[in-house]
């Protein structure tokens, strides 16, 4: 009885993940329709490969040991794969990219939809979170990170993008409250907080002449989603500490003003990283020549 590569593929991304739900996502179909192929290929191999509960999915011995043999044996198939559509004239399929969600954003519209216009044969496939993932254990072809957090194992090209904090609140903020001087003078000032994806408050960091300062704010509002921290400054609810990238277009139009500029130096650069591969598909290749043409050319905005 023949058995499809959807469903072996299954196997290996729900044991990998440890999770129906987590697995369906990086295979891009619903947890219904996984499970279904699980159960088929349970049924036609006359065993369960999975122990489930309501809380935890395992293998149980005979699924420990399919695994086993199958998984070597299909990343052959997938390498094969990979070195025919490496072949292909034109770049198509689907590529996975892990990113946090800053980096998404500043690199959007010059790089990931500059390549759909190029190549609109290919599909991306962008997961933006904060916390760092092994990019080659959960399936993702490349993965954006700033310089200091890529893994030393990975191919890595820096995209030569001009990045810094800035500390901004609206004008009228400031008109009520004061200007802050010093990094310690917003001890004095209300301040939306920051939360890091593993749940622990960001201290405000700070330099210059090679001075570091990091400054426990207090304030009325804790988030950790940039965008909402944009939309309480410019209500005046307090002072913000964004991206430069994210509220840029609101400095230049005057709806939000720039203190501390003086602490605030550049901050390690974006890379776009990898796994050195043997057989790359058409569609990663000309991803990667893109960006490098991309980091070539990258702007550098202060």
């Amino acid at each position: 009885m023949r058995h499809g590569l959807i469903e072996l593929d299954a196997v290996i991304a729900i044991a990998r993940r440890g999770a129906f739900r987590a697995a369906a996502i990086d295979l891009g179909v619903s947890t219904t329709a996984l499970s279904n192929a699980i159960g088929k290929l349970e049924r036609q191999l006359g065993v369960r490969l999975f122990n489930r509960t309501t809380r935890s999915v395992s293998l149980t011995d005979a699924g420990r040991d399919f695994v086993g043999k199958v998984g070597p044996a299909l990343q052959d198939i997938h390498e094969a794969m990979d070195a025919a559509r490496s072949q292909q004239a034109t770049p198509s399929g689907t590529l996975r990219i892990n990113a946090f969600a800053t980096a998404a954003r500043e690199i959007f519209s010059p790089l990931l939809l500059h390549y759909l216009r190029r190549y609109p044969q290919v599909h991306i496939d962008l997961v933006t979170e904060g916390r760092l993932v092994d990019i080659v254990a959960d399936g993702f072809d490349a993965g954006i990170r700033t310089a200091d957090l890529v893994p030393s194992d990975m191919i890595a090209i820096p995209l030569g993008l001009y990045r810094r904090y800035a500390v901004v609140a609206s004008p009228t903020y400031l008109a009520a409250h004061g200007t802050p001087l010093v990094p310690p003078d917003l001890l004095a000032h209300p301040c939306l907080r920051v939360r890091l994806p593993n749940g622990s408050l960001f201290r405000w960091q700070f330099e210059k002449a090679g001075q570091a300062v990091q400054i426990d704010v207090d304030g009325p509002m804790t988030l950790d989603e940039a965008s909402l921290a944009r939309m309480a400054v410019l209500d005046n609810v307090g002072i913000g500490f964004l991206m430069e990238s994210d509220i840029r277009e609101d400095m230049k139009a005057g709806r939000l003003v720039r203190v501390l500029e003086d602490w605030t130096p550049p901050l390690a650069p974006l890379c776009l990283y990898y796994p050195n591969r043997r057989n790359p598909s058409a569609a990663f290749k000309a991803f990667v020549d893109l960006a490098r043409n991309f980091a070539a050319s990258a702007t550098y905005v202060s």
